[in-house]
Formats: C-alpha cells, sequence, structure tokens
C-alpha cells in the first residue's frame, strides 16, 4: 500500500516539473501541488513535508513553498511546527465526521434545486462513474478519487449558487485525502463507491429528492465507516505515522 502511494506522489510531482501553465505565480503552483498531490498522499500523513524536494520537483524556490505552506496552514491542512516544518497531522474521527455531515448539508440541498429547476446533471454523473470503472485499481487510487470529487461537484456547480459552490470547493483537499485514505485501507471500497454512485444518479433521474438526500447519506455514511474501521475511532487521530522508508517529501 505505501509503496503504491509513493508511487503515485512521484508520478505526480514527475508530471509537475515538467508542465509550465502560463499565468500561474510560483506561490500558486506551490500551493496547488501541495494541496492536491502532497497532502493528499496517504503516505504523508504523520510527516513533515520536505520544502527543498518539493521545491525541486516542480521547479520554484522554497520561498513560494513557506508561503503556499502558510495559506495551507491557515485552512487548517498543515500544522507549522517551530524549528520543524510543516507538519501534515493524521485526520482525527471528529474532522471526518464533521466533513461527511458538512458535505451531506451541501449536496442534499444542492440535489433539491436542481431537481425542482429540472436540471439535474444525470448524464455527467453517469459518465464520470463509467469513467471511474476504468481507471478502479490501487495504482489508480488519485484519478478514482480525482473523478469521485468531479462526480459530486457536478451536482453542487449544478445548483447555481456560487457560494455553495466556493464553499463545497473549499472542502476539496479534505475530500481528497479521505477517498485517497479509503480507498487505500478498505478492500473493495472502489467497487462500493461506484455502487453508491449509481444509486444517487439513479435517484436524481428519479426525481426523488428524499431518496437522492437517502442515498448521499448512505454513500457518505460508507465513507465515514471505511476510515473509522481502518483506524482508532472517536476523537483520536487515525495514526498512520511516518511512513516506511525514505526522507519525508
Amino acid at each position: 500500500m505505501k509503496r503504491t502511494a509513493r508511487h503515485i506522489a512521484h508520478t505526480a510531482r514527475r508530471k509537475a516539473g515538467t508542465v509550465t501553465v502560463p499565468g500561474i505565480s510560483g506561490r500558486e503552483k506551490a500551493y496547488a501541488y501541495l494541496r492536491d498531490t502532497v497532502i493528499a498522499d496517504p503516505a504523508m500523513l504523520g510527516r513533515f513535508v520536505n520544502e527543498q524536494a518539493v521545491a525541486d520537483s516542480i521547479g520554484v524556490s522554497r520561498t513560494p513553498i513557506r508561503e503556499a505552506l502558510l495559506l495551507l496552514a491557515a485552512e487548517d491542512l498543515v500544522q507549522l511546527i517551530p524549528k520543524k516544518g510543516a507538519y501534515v497531522a493524521p485526520l482525527s474521527g471528529r474532522e471526518v465526521s464533521e466533513l461527511m455531515d458538512l458535505r451531506s448539508v451541501l449536496e442534499s440541498h444542492a440535489a433539491r434545486v436542481v431537481l425542482a429547476q429540472d436540471r439535474a446533471p444525470v448524464a455527467e454523473m453517469r459518465r464520470l462513474v463509467e469513467e471511474q470503472a476504468r481507471v478502479s485499481g490501487p495504482g489508480q487510487a488519485a484519478r478514482f478519487i480525482e473523478l469521485d470529487h468531479h462526480f459530486h461537484m457536478a451536482l453542487v456547480r449544478t445548483a447555481g449558487n456560487s457560494i455553495l459552490t466556493r464553499t463545497y470547493e473549499g472542502l476539496r483537499a479534505r475530500q481528497v485525502r479521505c477517498g485517497i485514505t479509503a480507498v487505500f485501507r478498505s478492500s473493495g471500497r472502489q467497487d462500493s463507491v461506484m455502487k453508491e454512485h449509481r444509486a444517487i444518479a439513479d435517484a436524481l433521474e428519479a426525481g426523488a429528492a428524499d431518496a437522492v438526500a437517502d442515498a448521499i447519506q448512505t454513500h457518505l455514511d460508507a465513507t465515514r465507516s471505511a476510515l473509522l474501521a481502518s483506524g482508532a475511532a472517536g476523537a483520536e487521530p487515525f495514526g498512520f505515522g511516518p511512513a516506511a522508508g525514505g526522507p519525508p517529501v
């Protein structure tokens, strides 16, 4: 498992170092890479970020890395420890539960809005589930969870509320970290996710708001259970600890 997680991070680092996006500042590039690749990697839970390694990976100096880490710390995605650096804290049972509760509220509200307006994005959501089916497997966990985020975001975005969309997008890093961790730590979770996604799409197509809310809640409860079953329950950290082998990145 850990080897696969490190492989995903290595592949993303290699790609990040070879792709230049015009108009993106070093801080923005560092922020996106740290948020979407480094702290989303289950192998990073309980480890410190190696600023120089990240800077080398994406071709910037350490200054934008530190600026990006300050932004991530303000979002409680890393902890800045004096004389040690940025620490990627293990998730706690309470954090997971609170995240799932908030997602349930936002997604269920979005579902009621799109059904009332008769514009549920069923076709797009079904397409994303089929894409997930083509990338299932432990080596594709990061891509699988990226599609998972797009699936849920399609529903939220279609509601047409920009504040709702920005609020939901702000949960992305936590959502991705939870999703990848659940896939790594729970056997068969990918198949279950696709089944749960299809149930959400089916309920949307049927126009049944209560059924959609129930399907969303079932999906989020399953993710919560998979995460809590993989580590300590309650308010204690999951305690993955430092990943074995290699320096922290």
